[in-house]
C-alpha cells in the first residue's frame, strides 16, 4: 500500500534510521522482527494477543507469531479456546511485540478471519509430531481433572495415529489479523519516546507522530 503524510526527517542518530521510517509498515514490522532475531539467540517471535468476547471483557495471552499471508499477520490455535470462543463473537482483535532489550514494540489492532483450511494443513504438517498430538489431546481451555487425563488422552491421539501421519484436527487451525492500524515505539531518554502511528486510509496508510 501507499503511503501519504509522511513525518518529518529524524535529525538524530541511533534509534531509527530515515529511511527506516519512510517503509510502509509491514516491511518495518518485518525489519523489527529481524533485528531482534539477531540480537537475541534464544529469541521466540512471541506476541500478545488481546481479544474479547460479546460481553466485552478482555482477555490476553502469549501466543507466537507465524509470520504473514498477504496482508494478514498469522497464529495458531484450537478453536475451541478461550481466545476462539472470543474471535467468534468479535471479530477484532489487538497485538502487542516487545523487545525490552532493543526498547522497541511494536502494537496493531485489526480484524480477524480464519485462514483457509489449505493453509492451516500446511502449517500442521510442518509441525513437529508431537505438537501435532498435543493438538489433538488438548481441551483447550476446558477444564481438566488430572494430569494423568491429559496423559491419557495423548496416548489415545498415539495410538490413533500409529500407522501414518497425524491429521490437523477440525478444531485447530489459523487466523489471520488484517491490521487497520499499526503503533511503533522507540525508548529514549526522559521519557520522550518516539510514537510513530499507521493508520489505513483506503488504499493507502496514513502516517503520524505520537506525543510519548
Amino acid at each position: 500500500m501507499r503511503l501519504i503524510a509522511p513525518v518529518p526527517r529524524l535529525g538524530y542518530a541511533g534509534l531509527v534510521m530515515d529511511a527506516e521510517i519512510e517503509r510502509d509498515p509491514y516491511a518495518l514490522l518485518d525489519s523489527w522482527l529481524a533485528r531482534a532475531a539477531g540480537a537475541d539467540a534464544d529469541y521466540a517471535p512471541s506476541m500478545v494477543l488481546a481479544t474479547a468476547g460479546e460481553g466485552g471483557r478482555p482477555s490476553a495471552r502469549v501466543v507466537f507469531y507465524r509470520g504473514r499471508s498477504g496482508e494478514a499477520l498469522r497464529f495458531f490455535t484450537n478453536y475451541e479456546s478461550r481466545k476462539g470462543r472470543e474471535l467468534e463473537q468479535n471479530p477484532h482483535a489487538a497485538l502487542a511485540f516487545h523487545w525490552a532489550g532493543l526498547r522497541r514494540q511494536v502494537r496493531v489492532e485489526g480484524t480477524v478471519a480464519r485462514l483457509g483450511a489449505e493453509e492451516s494443513d500446511d502449517y500442521f504438517r510442518k509441525r513437529p509430531r508431537e505438537s501435532q498430538l498435543g493438538a489433538w489431546a488438548s481441551p483447550q481451555s476446558q477444564v481438566v481433572a488430572s494430569r494423568a487425563e491429559l496423559d491419557s488422552r495423548y496416548a489415545e491421539a498415539e495410538r490413533r495415529f500409529a500407522a501414518g501421519p497425524v491429521a490437523r484436527p477440525p478444531h485447530w487451525g489459523g487466523y489471520g489479523l488484517y491490521p487497520e492500524s499499526f503503533e511503533f515505539w522507540i525508548g529514549r531518554e526522559r521519557r520522550l519516546h518516539d510514537r510513530y502511528r499507521f493508520l489505513r486510509a483506503g488504499d493507502a496508510w496514513r502516517k503520524e507522530r505520537l506525543g510519548p
